[in-house]
């Protein structure tokens, strides 16, 4: 089956989660991503958190699957010369270095617009490249703080709270594919490429939309609620059986579901009481309402509850632990939880595709050992066995 991006080669020379995590995207989606990295050492992410001394961490493995791996020493005078070569032959360069980085090595956006007027040229900054911040550096950590996240996150009695999804470097990704995506889409009518530009800031931002409507309405900063939802009630968390760390379902109840949440819990003879019966009136007595779904909520495993509040039209969800993600059905069958082959680790589970096209299938593979297709892909810029020797022994590759 032909890939949607099948014919896009984009030149990957990210590190760690935000830029990988992106490239790995346009790799499910059918490009063919080159992922180049410094000799001997590569991505640092192949370091972090590693498990085991002869393979590459699982940190790395999750957001470099699919591409293919070269070696490429950027100081070195004939790794630029097979760079400028690779970037020539590329749809897509993507980077995540630090402001003027690329621009000392001659390979900033001027340079290589130069060189190939076709290409998209991305880029991921923490702060982005103009503003008072531009010279900062980021971690997940600060664009969430700096994007205002943490201070809308916890319970009102708690510091602003970190989260662990990480919406300031892989929303930071998925942000700059839909640029890389739509650039290449204009490339289409203009026949030239452009710069993409997205900083892990300005993702966390548009990612807190809500919030920041929420100050503007109430003329005040948002505050930490949580896991109430608004003023809807039942909006949130509830204990179950047996009542461990994680036995727990969210529980999201709208007016016109109120009614079928008391017959699907047994209680009619609540239907129509005017201390329940609106909205207002459960907002009014919530202690009571939450300490009633809790007594129910107990008696049941989550799945339980899941299993019958969902079933009649509820919305509810059991809060999974990252054990019973791996182990879910539902995700299993939809490929969102794939196994797959490693060359060192042999059969390891990640995470699959989220998007699904009904005309481009994905077939998620394993992130590629330490420049693995050098030798195929210096061949494939023309350079012979002779010139692959030498340049490995000039120290470029």
């Amino acid at each position: 089956m032909t890939k949607a991006l099948s014919g896009i080669r984009v030149v990957d020379i990210t590190n760690n989660q935000a830029g990988p995590s992106c490239g790995q995207m346009l790799a499910w989606l059918g490009a063919d991503v080159i992922k180049v990295e410094e000799p001997l050492k590569g991505d640092p992410a192949r370091e972090t958190h590693r498990d085991r001394p002869d393979a590459d961490s699982l940190f790395y493995l999750s957001f470099n699957g699919n591409k293919r791996s070269l070696t490429l020493n950027l100081k070195n005078d004939g790794a630029k010369d097979v760079f400028r070569a690779l970037l020539k032959t590329a749809d897509v360069l993507l980077e995540n270095f630090g402001p003027g980085v690329l621009e000392r090595l001659g390979f900033g956006y001027r340079e290589v617009k130069a060189l190939n007027p076709r290409l998209v040229y991305a880029s991921i900054k923490g702060f982005g490249s103009y503003g008072p911040y531009r010279d900062y550096k980021s971690y997940e950590p600060i664009a969430q703080a700096m994007g205002g996240a943490m201070c809308v996150t916890g319970f009102p009695d708690s510091p602003p709270t970190y989260v662990w999804p990480s919406i300031g470097d892989s929303g930071t990704g998925m942000h700059c594919v839909i640029g890389i995506l739509a650039a290449l889409m204009q490339r289409h009518a203009t026949g030239e490429g452009q710069q993409v530009e997205v900083a892990m800031q300005d993702a966390v931002v548009n990612l807190i939309r809500v919030s920041i409507r929420d100050h503007q309405r109430r003329g005040k900063p948002g505050e930490r609620t949580g896991n109430q939802l608004g003023t809807s009630i039942p909006g949130s968390t509830y204990r179950c059986h047996p009542g461990g760390p994680n036995d727990y379902v969210f529980i999201f109840t709208q007016q016109q579901m109120w009614r079928p949440l008391l017959k699907a819990m047994e209680r009619e003879d609540l239907i129509g009481n005017p201390k329940y019966d609106t909205a207002a009136a459960r907002w009014e007595n919530r202690d009571e309402v939450n300490a009633m779904m809790e007594a129910w909520t107990l008696k049941r495993t989550k799945h339980e509850v899941m299993k019958i509040l969902a079933g009649a039209g509820v919305p509810c969800g059991a809060c999974l632990d990252t054990g019973e993600v791996m182990t879910d059905p539902h995700l299993i069958a939809r490929e969102m939880i794939v196994e797959v082959q490693h060359p060192v680790r042999g059969p390891y589970v990640t995470v699959g595709n989220p998007i699904k096209l009904s005309a481009s299938s994905t077939n998620i593979s394993t992130a590629p050992l330490l420049g693995q297709h050098r030798q195929e892909i210096l061949r494939e810029l023309g350079y012979s066995d002779s010139d692959i020797s030498r340049l490995k022994s000039e120290g470029a590759t």
